[in-house]
Protein backbone atom coordinates (compact mmCIF):
# COMPACT_ATOMS: atom_id res chain seq x y z
CA UNK A 1 0.00 0.00 0.00
CA UNK A 2 1.27 3.83 -0.83
CA UNK A 3 1.51 6.08 1.81
CA UNK A 4 -1.04 7.72 -0.08
CA UNK A 5 -3.75 5.58 0.27
CA UNK A 6 -2.30 4.51 4.01
CA UNK A 7 -3.21 8.37 4.62
CA UNK A 8 -6.55 8.46 2.90
CA UNK A 9 -7.68 5.39 4.78
CA UNK A 10 -6.41 6.80 7.94
CA UNK A 11 -8.60 9.61 6.88
CA UNK A 12 -12.01 8.17 6.13
CA UNK A 13 -11.45 6.00 9.37
CA UNK A 14 -10.97 8.92 11.50
CA UNK A 15 -13.80 10.91 9.62
CA UNK A 16 -16.46 7.63 9.87
CA UNK A 17 -15.01 7.30 13.80
CA UNK A 18 -15.46 10.64 14.47
CA UNK A 19 -19.28 11.46 12.51
CA UNK A 20 -20.88 8.29 12.50
CA UNK A 21 -22.75 8.92 15.57
CA UNK A 22 -23.77 12.48 14.94
CA UNK A 23 -25.06 11.67 10.89
CA UNK A 24 -26.93 8.79 12.39
CA UNK A 25 -28.60 10.90 14.89
CA UNK A 26 -29.72 13.88 12.66
CA UNK A 27 -30.88 11.09 10.31
CA UNK A 28 -32.58 9.23 12.85
CA UNK A 29 -34.42 12.61 14.14
CA UNK A 30 -35.37 13.17 10.61
CA UNK A 31 -36.55 9.91 9.67
CA UNK A 32 -37.66 8.55 12.80
CA UNK A 33 -36.52 4.99 12.22
CA UNK A 34 -33.11 3.93 13.36
CA UNK A 35 -32.90 1.22 10.61
CA UNK A 36 -33.53 3.13 7.57
CA UNK A 37 -31.07 6.07 9.22
CA UNK A 38 -29.09 3.37 9.48
CA UNK A 39 -29.22 2.47 5.66
CA UNK A 40 -28.89 6.21 4.97
CA UNK A 41 -25.78 6.59 7.26
CA UNK A 42 -23.76 3.78 5.25
CA UNK A 43 -24.68 5.18 1.69
CA UNK A 44 -23.98 8.78 2.47
CA UNK A 45 -20.21 7.21 4.34
CA UNK A 46 -20.41 5.00 0.26
CA UNK A 47 -20.46 7.94 -1.30
CA UNK A 48 -17.61 9.71 0.46
CA UNK A 49 -15.80 6.72 -0.33
CA UNK A 50 -16.38 7.10 -4.25
CA UNK A 51 -14.81 11.10 -3.83
CA UNK A 52 -11.39 10.77 -6.01
CA UNK A 53 -10.01 12.31 -2.49
CA UNK A 54 -11.90 12.65 0.24
CA UNK A 55 -9.45 14.72 2.14
CA UNK A 56 -10.47 17.90 0.20
CA UNK A 57 -13.74 18.20 2.38
CA UNK A 58 -13.26 21.15 4.56
CA UNK A 59 -16.35 20.84 6.25
CA UNK A 60 -17.16 17.19 5.90
CA UNK A 61 -20.50 17.92 8.08
CA UNK A 62 -21.96 19.55 5.90
CA UNK A 63 -21.01 17.87 3.50
CA UNK A 64 -22.76 14.85 4.73
CA UNK A 65 -25.97 17.04 5.29
CA UNK A 66 -26.27 17.84 1.78
CA UNK A 67 -25.54 13.98 0.35
CA UNK A 68 -27.90 12.55 2.81
CA UNK A 69 -30.48 15.14 2.04
CA UNK A 70 -30.29 14.37 -1.73
CA UNK A 71 -30.38 10.75 -0.58
CA UNK A 72 -33.47 11.22 0.96
CA UNK A 73 -35.10 13.23 -1.69
CA UNK A 74 -34.13 10.39 -4.14
CA UNK A 75 -35.16 7.90 -2.03
CA UNK A 76 -38.75 10.21 -1.65
CA UNK A 77 -38.98 10.29 -5.47
CA UNK A 78 -38.33 6.96 -6.10
CA UNK A 79 -40.88 5.63 -3.75
CA UNK A 80 -43.48 8.22 -5.38
CA UNK A 81 -42.39 6.69 -8.65
CA UNK A 82 -43.36 3.39 -7.60
CA UNK A 83 -46.36 4.21 -6.27
CA UNK A 84 -47.69 5.96 -8.87
CA UNK A 85 -46.86 2.87 -11.12
CA UNK A 86 -48.41 0.57 -8.82
CA UNK A 87 -51.31 2.78 -8.60
CA UNK A 88 -51.91 2.86 -12.59
CA UNK A 89 -50.79 -1.37 -12.87
CA UNK A 90 -53.69 -1.66 -10.44
CA UNK A 91 -56.39 0.57 -12.54
CA UNK A 92 -55.12 -1.82 -15.23
CA UNK A 93 -55.84 -4.93 -14.22
CA UNK A 94 -58.74 -4.24 -11.99
CA UNK A 95 -59.98 -7.68 -10.33
CA UNK A 96 -58.05 -9.85 -12.53
CA UNK A 97 -55.29 -11.39 -11.16
CA UNK A 98 -54.10 -13.90 -13.13
CA UNK A 99 -52.66 -10.52 -15.19
CA UNK A 100 -50.46 -9.70 -11.88
CA UNK A 101 -47.03 -8.73 -12.16
CA UNK A 102 -44.23 -10.54 -10.01
CA UNK A 103 -42.69 -8.17 -7.87
CA UNK A 104 -39.53 -8.79 -9.72
CA UNK A 105 -41.29 -7.34 -13.11
CA UNK A 106 -42.40 -4.30 -10.40
CA UNK A 107 -38.96 -3.55 -9.77
CA UNK A 108 -37.44 -3.96 -12.79
CA UNK A 109 -40.35 -1.72 -14.21
CA UNK A 110 -39.70 0.73 -11.36
CA UNK A 111 -35.75 0.82 -11.83
CA UNK A 112 -36.51 1.58 -15.50
CA UNK A 113 -39.00 4.21 -14.83
CA UNK A 114 -36.22 5.65 -12.47
CA UNK A 115 -33.81 5.61 -14.73
CA UNK A 116 -35.87 7.41 -17.73
CA UNK A 117 -36.66 9.97 -14.70
CA UNK A 118 -33.07 10.30 -13.61
CA UNK A 119 -31.99 10.99 -17.11
CA UNK A 120 -35.04 13.59 -17.91
CA UNK A 121 -34.07 15.48 -15.04
CA UNK A 122 -31.50 17.90 -16.52
CA UNK A 123 -34.21 18.66 -19.10
CA UNK A 124 -36.18 21.93 -19.00
CA UNK A 125 -40.12 21.58 -18.37
CA UNK A 126 -41.60 21.39 -21.85
CA UNK A 127 -38.69 19.49 -23.87
CA UNK A 128 -39.59 17.01 -20.96
CA UNK A 129 -43.23 16.84 -20.87
CA UNK A 130 -43.33 16.94 -24.60
CA UNK A 131 -41.16 13.92 -24.53
CA UNK A 132 -43.22 12.32 -22.28
CA UNK A 133 -46.33 12.74 -24.07
CA UNK A 134 -44.46 11.45 -27.25
CA UNK A 135 -43.55 8.07 -25.59
CA UNK A 136 -45.64 7.81 -22.65
CA UNK A 137 -48.71 8.79 -24.40
CA UNK A 138 -48.36 8.50 -27.84
CA UNK A 139 -49.50 11.79 -28.75
CA UNK A 140 -48.36 12.91 -32.43
CA UNK A 141 -46.94 16.50 -32.67
CA UNK A 142 -49.85 18.21 -33.21
CA UNK A 143 -51.88 16.71 -30.03
CA UNK A 144 -48.42 17.95 -27.90
CA UNK A 145 -48.33 21.10 -29.45
CA UNK A 146 -52.43 21.48 -28.53
CA UNK A 147 -51.53 20.31 -24.73
CA UNK A 148 -48.35 22.75 -24.29
CA UNK A 149 -49.60 25.43 -26.16
CA UNK A 150 -46.82 25.97 -28.53
CA UNK A 151 -46.50 25.32 -32.18
CA UNK A 152 -46.15 22.11 -33.73
CA UNK A 153 -42.66 23.35 -34.76
CA UNK A 154 -41.69 24.11 -31.43
CA UNK A 155 -42.81 20.66 -30.30
CA UNK A 156 -40.31 19.13 -32.83
CA UNK A 157 -37.53 21.44 -31.16
CA UNK A 158 -38.65 20.10 -27.90
CA UNK A 159 -38.52 16.48 -29.30
CA UNK A 160 -34.43 17.18 -30.83
CA UNK A 161 -33.48 18.67 -27.48
CA UNK A 162 -34.55 16.13 -25.02
CA UNK A 163 -33.56 13.14 -27.62
CA UNK A 164 -30.08 15.25 -27.52
CA UNK A 165 -29.93 15.39 -24.30
CA UNK A 166 -30.40 11.65 -23.73
CA UNK A 167 -27.88 10.68 -26.49
CA UNK A 168 -25.39 13.06 -24.42
CA UNK A 169 -25.88 11.14 -21.21
CA UNK A 170 -25.98 7.61 -22.49
CA UNK A 171 -22.92 8.39 -25.05
CA UNK A 172 -21.01 11.16 -23.69
CA UNK A 173 -17.55 10.28 -25.66
CA UNK A 174 -19.53 10.69 -28.77
CA UNK A 175 -20.75 14.00 -27.66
Amino acid sequence: MSADSIQRNEFLSLLFHNHHGWLSAWLRKKTGCQHRAADLVQEAFARILLLPDPRQLEQPRAFMVTTATRILIDEQRRRLLEQTYLDALYRLQGDDPVCADSPEQIMQAVQALDAISTMLDGLAVKPRRAFLLSRLDGLGHAEIATELGVSASMVKQYLASALGHCYRLLYPAAA
